[in-house]
């Protein structure tokens, strides 16, 4: 088989398995690194940079492997920007955490969210107590966003034109 052949399908399925990784140990992982997680990242980069490329070690062997990868994410982005059903399948949905001040206790333990860390976030985004948040999500990409019953809370609009007939935004 021809090497450049060989690290493109080597590659696409270290991706493919590392997507299926991903999406099986949460979003949660994504979004809260730690020391520990940044090791692991480093240590699975490492590891499966062998397993792409194989004995090829050559400067074009790595550029072919980076492109495959940056070639596969581009389209499965077309892909999930077009299809539900993929988008569904890869990437969970947005979980109330906590709503009208009232925690979703079920929803942090699935999510394997503690009081302490839920608390942390809501002090990040500048509130006191969780009875004045009026709505906490687990966003898809493993944020929590959190808005505050505050009224003084201002709120930033951002206007979008959509152009049918070019397919633009103008913002």
């Amino acid at each position: 088989m021809n090497a450049y052949l060989d690290i493109v399908l080597r590659s696409v399925a270290v991706y493919l398995f590392m997507l299926i990784a991903i999406r099986l140990f949460g979003k949660k992982e994504l979004s809260q690194l730690n020391t520990a997680d940044i090791i692991l990242v480093l240590l699975i980069s490492n590891s499966v940079q062998n397993a792409m490329v194989g004995s090829n070690s050559s400067l074009e062997g790595g550029l072919v492997a980076a492109l495959v990868l940056f070639v596969l994410n581009f389209i499965l982005k077309k892909i999930m920007f077009k299809s539900k059903t993929v988008t569904q399948l890869l990437q969970d949905k947005p979980e109330i955490l906590i709503h009208d001040g009232i925690i979703d206790f079920k929803a942090l333990a699935k999510l394997e969210i503690s009081s302490p860390e839920l608390e942390e976030v809501i002090r990040e985004h500048g509130v006191e107590h969780f009875t004045d948040v009026k709505l906490a999500m687990m966003e898809i990409d493993g944020n929590i966003s959190v808005i505050s019953g505050d009224k003084t809370l201002k709120q930033t609009r951002h206007k979008r034109k959509i152009h049918k007939t070019l397919g633009t935004i103008n913002n």
